[in-house]
Formats: C-alpha cells, structure tokens, sequence
C-alpha cells in the first residue's frame, strides 16, 4: 500500500468536486446507495497568502466560500443517520498530517486545539452551508462537522471537509445522546495512534460512510 494514501486524490472524484463544488451540479448519484457512493478525500491546496495549515494561530483563517445554495443534499443510512453529499463534501486533509507526521500533529496532546478555526469564521460558514444544503431546521441541533475530524488529520477550514450535520435519530432540541460520529472519530483515531490502522484507511473510511468506517478498517466494534 501507498503509504501517502492520506494525500492521494482520486482522478473521477477530485475532477467532478473542482467543477460542481461552487457552481451546482446535476445529482445523478443522489439515487445511488450508500455503498455505490464510494469516494476518497481530496489533499487541501495550500492557497496563495494562506498560513501553512498546521499548529499555529487559528485567528488567521478567513470566512470560505461555500457551495450555491441548495447545490447539495443529505443522504441517509438504512437506520437514519445523515451523511453528507459526496460531490459538495467529499472529505479533504490536511498536507502536513502524514503517515511520517502523525506523533507530531495529531498524536499529540493538544493539536486539534492549536488548529481550529475560531467561532467567528465557522459560524457565518454554517450559516451559508446550511443554505448550501437547503437545511432549514434549528441550526443550533445541527453539528458545524468536519467529516474527516481532526484528530484524524481533516482540514481545518476548507469547504470540503466541513458540513451541517443534522442531529441523528433520537436526538431532541437543545439535547439528546453523544453524537455518534464523535465517537467512530474517537475510537478509529486511538486506532491510527495505536499504529493499529494507517491513517489513509481511516481518513478514506470515515470520508465514504463515518457508520461503517470501523468496520472497513476491520474494526471488532464496527458494525
């Protein structure tokens, strides 16, 4: 295996994403299952004037553009769990997270902290993703979630990674269970520091479906 598998763009996906992200596209593979939408998450570009991604002052990030309004559409699991649509989130890392990196960045004690986005860039994200998604219940029941966390090496800030997550089934307002993608997040990231599971399984794993990622990467808890 590739051991830069975390980094790797898969041609098909990548080149659909770049066209359609902001300008809308046709969801032919909105009547595809679940398990037909395979994708891999797409290495973030650094852009011009950015401050490198990695431990440092978050302050630095700007407001990111989103996708047109209502250009993407929830899927849901057998059970009713959401998922985010694969063209407008298909998942995107952070280049300084590698196989090499991963004791230095998020093995370590403190690095999710050192790279997130303050409230008042993500809030007014939020805001427009939601339109993107056409999501028109309390935003305050609906998760801002990077869909390849980042403890797991998901970008911080790019448009990518980051979508309004619905509240699962039995969730009520203002309250309700864990989320349970907070805890696949948990559990594949103590796998990948346990040196259990390369990171690029994982970040491919939670990017193409978060409820089965366990059991892609041969996890006993996955279901």
């Amino acid at each position: 295996m590739n051991r830069h598998k975390s980094v790797s763009v898969v041609s098909t996906i990548a080149a659909v994403a770049a066209t359609a992200f902001l300008t809308g596209c046709s969801h032919s593979a909105a009547a595809k299952s679940v398990t037909e939408q395979v994708h891999s998450p797409v290495a973030a570009p650094q852009a011009a004037g950015k401050v490198p991604i990695g431990p440092g002052p978050s302050g630095t990030y700007t407001v990111a553009a989103q996708p047109a309004p209502g250009t993407c559409h929830f899927r849901y699991t057998a059970g009713g769990q959401p998922l985010p649509d694969p063209v407008c989130t298909p998942g995107a890392t952070n280049p300084k997270v590698t196989p090499e990196t991963v004791a230095d960045t998020i093995c370590h004690s403190g690095y999710t902290s050192s790279i997130r986005p303050p409230a008042s860039i993500t809030d007014r994200e939020k805001d427009a993703n939601a339109k993107s998604y056409g999501y028109t219940a309390n935003l305050h029941d609906a998760e801002y979630d990077h869909l390849i966390s980042l403890e797991l090496g998901g970008d911080p800030n790019d448009p990518r990674n980051i979508w309004v997550e619905p509240p699962s089934p039995g969730h009520q307002s203002g309250s309700g269970p864990e989320n349970p993608k907070d805890k696949v997040e948990n559990q594949l990231h103590a796998l990948v520091c346990g040196k259990k599971v390369p990171l690029g399984d994982a970040q491919s794993a939670i990017a193409t479906d978060w409820t089965t990622a366990l059991a892609t990467v041969g996890h006993p808890d996955g279901k």
